[in-house]
């Protein structure tokens, strides 16, 4: 039988289910995805490399494929403080690629990593012919905010010890449950909770020496998750 006169067959592209998995563009019709497809480029980058700086003209808004990213500031004096670390699925870099103003923090590779990138421009002009996908970016810089205030709320009323303590506790949840999550280094942990070294290694002999974790080796033992959960106020 000729098919002369019918349609190609699509292309199918991986960057279609990758979205497809961001959660705040689930539902959207499929020709926004194809059409997104269309403009994305991937990129591959190793543990460590830098994938936008700070300040930098906008880079674009990124999806993940795989690995994990980590979003942070610097201060004048080199200290790193880590804002949110993204992974397969998530997305990064949205305010700048909304606003057009340059990026608002330095993204590293946190692992090896896949990248998909769209570009303002791009981004801008598929917003215009497909007002869901506003919705959708709207509901994304929705989500960020409560993010942020989050933050604030732990840098401004919690603890360090109550901070660490939910570090924890997420550690393991990101494990699958692993009750023995990687011990990060003192440093790790500090940038993550906006702290320095000193005042994280004094938190983990506290919950050491209530009994509440324990050290193995490269490991840091939850003994006690409930009373963790307390630490963490939870």
């Amino acid at each position: 039988m000729s098919n002369t006169g019918s349609h190609p067959p699509v292309q199918f592209s991986p960057i279609v289910e990758i979205l497809s998995r961001v959660p705040y563009l689930t539902g959207l019709d499929p020709d926004i995805f194809a059409a997104l497809a269309q403009v994305a480029n991937r990129r591959r980058l190793d543990a460590g490399n830098i994938i936008s700086w700070e300040g930098d003209p906008c880079a674009g808004i990124f999806v993940v494929e795989s690995g994990a990213v980590k979003i942070l500031r610097m201060s004048k004096e080199g200290r790193e403080q880590i804002v949110h670390i993204v992974h397969a699925g998530d997305t990064f870099n949205d305010v700048a690629a909304l606003d057009g103003g340059p990026n608002p923090a330095t993204t590293v590779a946190l692992s090896d990593v896949v990248v998909w990138c769209i570009l303002r421009p791009d981004l801008e002009r598929l917003v215009h012919r497909y007002p869901p996908l506003a919705w959708a970016l709207i509901a994304s810089m929705a989500r960020r905010t409560r993010q942020l205030l989050g933050l604030v709320e732990d840098l401004s009323l919690r603890s360090v010890k109550s901070r660490l303590a939910r570090l924890l506790l997420k550690q393991a949840q990101a494990n699958e449950g692993d009750r023995a999550p990687r011990l990060l280094t003192q440093e790790e942990m500090a940038s993550r909770l906006g702290t320095v070294r000193e005042m994280v290694g004094r938190s983990l002999r506290s919950l050491a020496s209530d009994g509440i974790i324990q050290f193995d080796r490269h490991r840091i033992v939850i003994l006690d998750a409930g009373r963790l959960a307390e630490e963490a106020d939870v």
